[in-house]
């Protein structure tokens, strides 16, 4: 076969990657939507990923997931949008016109996935986000664009906390990790972006029971997919999003760039990927 009748291909970029669901999502849609094409993983370090991401084309792709620690970086080598330079990283590439075009879909699955799980929840007029990395800048995006007045940021090391704040404006107030507890009472929407309750990282300590009754709870953490946080948070009646929706969601739009058709996330989707995490 030649390579101009080559089935569309798409690719994960990472370092490490092997971890990734991605193909798993990619393939289920591929398939229940009749499109014939691939999704596969490609492990690139750092000192060849400007390399690979110039040859994109050249290895037969129409586009790439980017991810840790390639993120920021990938907004020098492509045309970002609006979206992907206000985050100030990009996790999707498609081509246009020639073009390499750059995105960050993980504002519109994190907010999507929320949606799902928690419909109303952006009536909470106070946020507390914990950690400062690259998913804390999506869901910061995403929180002050759906018109939370104040988002509280905690970082263990301040100063990343501080850099986000003045990225992003007024609405976001640095705190003390240490003052945690006292802003508990006073946050409707709860956000965990750190690794912290993840399988092998040391656990989130958090009492959920100073969270205002009606409280939203939601951890970026899917590897355990029922955390320490959300459970103890459903045990307190309170609603939650766990990380595995936002995964889900945010791969939404990169399949619709590359394949031409917009895929939804369903019960029989989760149920797939749930299965898979429980092999771990």
């Amino acid at each position: 076969m030649t390579r101009a009748t080559r089935p569309p291909a798409a690719c994960l970029i990472g370092w490490p990657a092997a971890h990734s669901r991605s193909p798993l999502i990619h393939h289920y849609w591929l398939r229940t939507l009749g499109i014939e094409g691939g999704y596969v993983i490609e492990a690139v370090p750092p000192d060849e990923f400007q390399d690979f991401v110039f040859r994109l084309s050249l290895r037969g792709f129409v586009g790439a997931n980017v991810t840790i620690p390639h993120k920021e970086r990938v907004l020098a080598l492509s045309k970002p949008d609006d979206r992907a330079r206000a985050v100030g990283a990009a996790n999707t590439l498609w081509f246009e016109n020639g073009e390499l075009c750059s995105t960050n879909t993980d504002v519109e699955g994190f907010i999507n996935n929320l949606d799902a799980c928690a419909p109303g929840w952006e009536r909470a007029e106070e946020a507390l986000v914990l950690g400062a990395g690259g998913s804390a800048r999506a869901v910061l995006f995403g929180l002050i664009e759906r018109g939370v007045k104040r988002v509280h940021l905690a970082n263990r090391t301040g100063e990343r906390a501080q850099a986000l704040a003045d990225q992003f404006g007024a609405s976001v107030l640095p705190v003390a990790w240490d003052a945690l507890s006292e802003l508990l009472p006073r946050a409707g929407l709860l956000v965990n972006t750190t690794s912290l309750g993840m399988h092998g990282q040391p656990a989130l300590e958090l009492d959920v029971g100073r969270l205002p009754q009606g409280a939203v709870v939601t951890d970026l953490v899917y590897v355990p997919l029922d955390t320490p946080l959300l459970s103890a948070a459903r045990q307190r009646g309170l609603q939650t999003a766990d990380g595995l929706g936002m995964l889900l969601h945010q791969a939404v739009r990169g399949f619709e760039l590359w394949f031409g058709k917009r895929p939804e996330v369903t019960s029989e989707l989760r149920a797939i990927v749930e299965a898979d995490l429980n092999k771990v």
